[in-house]
């Protein structure tokens, strides 16, 4: 049973309202901000939308990636859905004054599949044909096309993929990626089944993207538990130019950082989404739910320099790398939002007037009605770098 439908099932009943949280902001639609503090992160608005409201006729939900179109003042959002409700899309939507109102609506986009056509859901896919489990999407300002992932499908033989598509949902070309992405039907090696590539980012000169794993390989290590943090986690670069991978390091998840309330109650943790925060900087989110107690939220800064390359090793060991070493940037838990959910999406927002980044934050609300989709806007307070 998939993470999404486990949750689905487990998730504690919760109000469902639509609302909106201001902090710090005006109505005249500039968001200001206080004085600098430790603190990295200040939240500066929350919204919600309403349950599966209908876009051109699509239920919105599951809202797993999310990319700022600075020229059209727009917002991206990918659905993770497999086109069990509506083939797969992104809606497009503007946040003009966060302080005072939630998101607008604009459109949907639904993404093709090679050859042309919406991709078929999996009731109705026929055997050898991909169905894609969209993660996350990044906009190519350069080209002013679409990155987009897929966790893949291992039960029916896919692995996690990366596509690009043209802003109007056409298809272009999938990459080709290192061997160890291929799915194991027998699960004795290879990613584990909806636990491939959850974030992905794009560097600032718009040349490489990032991919980042969930959870590690079966080959790498184990899940996190309770006691101890997850095996490595693949994060590969990929060239645009050339479509190949020409790096890769790791990263270690957090052991599960809350205990269920009921022994042996459904408990995880991961990486959700990456984001640069310059050439070598990345902001990693990471998402842990744990039975009767809900969601938490961390969020990390690495130098994806300082960890060691290992595209070349087959197997990672303790002893044949050197994973990238992670800082605390916030949790959540003390930013002030109404409620933590299961955020699965992050991009930067429109400048500050103070010259500070705005960071966007989006949660997958698994389609399930005792779930939100909430959007949040922090400012993010850079560290002073050191030379």
């Amino acid at each position: 049973m998939t993470r999404r439908r486990l949750l689905a099932m487990l998730l504690s009943a919760n109000p469902i309202v639509f609302g909106l949280t201001a902090c710090n902001g005006s109505s005249s639609g500039q968001w200001t901000a206080g004085p600098l503090s430790p603190v990295r992160l200040r939240l500066l608005a929350e919204a919600r939308w309403p349950h599966r409201i209908q876009i051109a006729e699509t239920p919105t939900g599951g809202l797993s990636g999310i990319d700022f179109d600075a020229a059209n003042s727009e917002y991206l959002l990918l659905s993770d859905d497999r086109s069990d409700l509506a083939p797969v899309r992104f809606y497009t939507a503007r946040w003009r004054d966060p302080a005072t109102a939630p998101p607008e609506p604009v459109s949907v986009v639904f993404l093709q599949r090679p050859g042309s056509g919406p991709w078929p859901g999996r009731a109705k896919a026929v055997e050898g044909t991909p169905v894609p489990d969209p993660e996350s999407l990044r906009l190519r300002p350069a080209t002013g096309t679409i990155l987009w992932s897929s966790e893949g499908d291992v039960a029916r033989g896919f692995g996690p993929a990366l596509y690009e598509s043209t802003r109007d949902g056409r298809f272009l070309r999938e990459f080709t990626l290192p061997s160890m992405f291929k799915a194991d039907p027998s699960r004795r090696r290879g990613p584990r089944d909806n636990l491939g590539f959850e974030g992905l980012a794009l560097t600032p000169d718009g040349r490489h993207a990032w991919l980042a794993m969930e959870n590690a390989l079966i080959e790498d290590g184990p899940v996190p538990t309770l006691e101890a943090p997850g095996g490595p986690c693949r994060f590969t670069q990929i060239d645009l130019a050339s479509g190949r991978a020409t790096r890769q390091i790791a990263y270690i998840p957090d052991a599960i950082p809350q205990r269920p309330t009921v022994p042996g109650g459904f408990a995880d943790n991961g990486v959700s989404e990456v984001l640069m925060i310059d050439a070598h900087r990345m902001l990693v989110l990471e998402r842990a739910y744990a039975f009767g107690v809900g969601n938490s939220l961390r969020l990390y800064e690495i130098d994806t320099s300082t960890a060691s390359d290992v595209l070349a090793l087959d197997t990672l060991t303790p002893s044949n790398h050197r994973p990238a070493n992670k800082t605390l940037v916030a949790d959540f838990a003390t930013l002030g939002l109404s409620r933590l959910d299961n955020s699965e999406g992050m991009c930067w927002g429109p400048p500050l007037a103070n010259g500070r980044r705005t960071l966007v934050v989006v949660s997958d609300d698994n389609f399930n009605p005792l779930q939100i989709t909430q959007f949040a806007a922090f400012e993010f307070i850079d560290r002073p770098m050191t030379t």
